[in-house]
């Protein structure tokens, strides 16, 4: 599974980065930075919570 970030869109709530630290960080300018475009087994619970609660809609699974 892939996850794809729109930084046109993010307007920096962090949320992403809360709910899955190892994928998603943010930088200087509070933007989403993806960490892990491939997105493991492990990991996948995370970053479905944070794509969905992401209120910008700035994240996609692919």
């Amino acid at each position: 599974m892939k996850v794809n970030s729109d930084v046109t869109r993010c307007q920096g709530h962090g949320r992403c980065a809360l709910l899955a630290p190892d994928v998603f960080d943010v930088d200087d300018d509070g933007k989403v930075v993806v960490l892990l475009a491939e997105v493991d087994d492990e990991h996948v619970a995370g970053v479905r919570e944070a794509v969905t609660s992401c209120p910008e809609t700035a994240l996609e699974l692919a």
